[in-house]
Parts: structure tokens; C-alpha cells; sequence
């Protein structure tokens, strides 16, 4: 196992899971280790595994108890981790998202950039020049959360909840990203204005985005923003690029 990080911690998890845990808390290493334990542990394809789904450090395995039993889904997850030393999950794809930033589309982003000891231009200047990675997918249906930013962006989320930050709206706090699923209250600061839908329930896949994705976004004005947003055929404007 690398020296970086603990061995994970595996444990049931109810009568049919097993949950393999990287860290407590958030950093690349264990993220990349989650991620590319999920991908070869999928691949395996074992039987009575009716699912593997990651978090940002954490993996859990679904079983069907009537076609396999834990010790043998913590066989396979012991096989698995001891050949994941300095893992990296290699992104399959990468998305090219177009934003639209403050002050009409991204009214915290002076705010948010000020917390991160950056003018406004140079915080925008700096999330484009990023390539960041979907490190998780949840609280809303097809949500992102995009990470990491640099050590600078490690800004707190607001004392209190935004009421209602708008579909699509681009956040920031705690070195990450999300791009917002719905309408929803929020404690992040809202920076930037997509078009990209990452949830489309009637689409033949409604999750665009998948945990691995690498995802980079470019600076539209307002007007081109209001364009990509009216043809909704295009879902935002973003590119997806197969990498492997």
C-alpha cells in the first residue's frame, strides 16, 4: 500500500453492503484511490454485486445476499486494495462547459475571489485555467462536485443559506465546484451561470457527468450565455471529448 495513506477501512454496511473508506476526510490521494478502486472492482463483474458507488473517499458495494455473501465481497475488495498503491484514476472523458461569470450571472464572485486573495479577473483567469475532476456525484439528482481547486480557494462556506441558487449556477467553497442540479438553498457562494443541465430525467442517459470526468470551463459573456441557454439542443454549449 502507498506510504501516503492508510490501508482503507472496510466494514459491513446493513445486511448486503460493504463500505471501503480511504480517509476521513477529503484529500486527491484518497479521492484518486476511491475512484480507481470503483473502476477496477466494476470491471471484475462479480457475481450477486448489484452495485459500486464512490463518494468523495469512500466506496460502497451492494450485494445480493441470495447470490453471494460478504466474505466473499470482502475477498475480492481485499484483492483489489492491495494492488492500488499511488492509484490514479485516469479521466475517460473531459467536458468543456461554457460560464458565464459575475456580476450579472455570478453575484458572489467578488466576494469569493476577495476570500481567496484574488481580483475577480484573476479568479476567473485561474477556474479557466483549471483542469479539474468530478470527484462526486450527490445531494441532488446528477450533481457535481469538481475539485480541487488550489489551497487559496480552501474559502468557508456563508454563515447562512443562500434561499434559492438557480439550476445550473456555478459554486465555489472548500477548494470545490459544483454546478447546481435544481433549484436549491446553499451555503456556497454562487460565482458563475451555466446552460449545462447535469440532470436530464428523459434524456437516454440523465447523468451527463460520471466521478472521473475531467471538466474545464470557459468564460462566455452575457450574451452568448443567453444564446446557449435558449437552444437547449446543445445542452449549455458543452463539448465532451473521449480521452481513453
Amino acid at each position: 500500500m502507498s506510504e501516503l495513506l492508510p490501508p482503507p477501512d472496510i466494514r459491513p454496511l446493513g445486511v448486503d453492503g460493504v463500505l471501503v473508506r480511504f480517509s476521513r476526510s477529503l484529500t486527491e490521494e484518497a479521492n484518486h484511490r476511491a475512484l480507481a478502486f470503483r473502476d477496477q472492482l466494476a470491471k471484475m463483474h462479480l457475481q450477486g454485486v448489484t452495485e459500486v458507488a464512490s463518494s468523495l473517499v469512500s466506496v460502497r458495494i451492494a450485494f445480493d445476499p441470495a447470490e453471494t455473501t460478504r466474505d466473499a465481497v470482502a475477498a475480492a475488495v481485499h484483492s483489489v486494495c492491495n494492488g492500488l498503491a499511488d492509484a490514479v484514476a485516469t479521466p475517460r472523458r473531459r467536458w468543456d462547459i461554457p460560464v458565464a461569470f459575475g456580476p450579472d450571472h455570478g453575484p458572489q464572485l467578488a466576494e469569493a475571489a476577495a476570500l481567496a486573495g484574488l481580483t475577480p479577473e484573476q479568479a476567473i483567469a485561474e477556474i479557466e485555467a483549471q483542469t479539474l475532476r468530478v470527484i462526486a456525484v450527490g445531494f441532488a439528482p446528477g450533481q457535481p462536485y469538481l475539485g480541487m481547486l488550489p489551497a487559496h480557494w480552501d474559502i468557508p462556506r456563508q454563515a447562512s443559506l443562500t434561499e434559492k441558487m438557480p439550476n445550473g449556477a456555478l459554486v465555489t467553497a472548500v477548494r470545490q465546484l459544483i454546478v447546481f442540479a435544481a433549484d436549491a438553498p446553499t451555503g456556497w457562494r454562487h460565482i458563475g451561470q451555466t446552460a449545462f443541465r447535469v440532470y436530464q430525467p428523459d434524456a437516454e442517459q440523465p447523468f451527463p457527468l460520471v466521478p472521473g470526468d475531467a471538466i474545464r470551463f470557459c468564460h462566455v459573456s452575457d450574451s452568448e450565455f443567453v444564446t446557449l441557454r435558449q437552444n437547449r439542443d446543445t445542452n449549455g454549449g458543452a463539448r465532451c471529448t473521449v480521452l481513453t
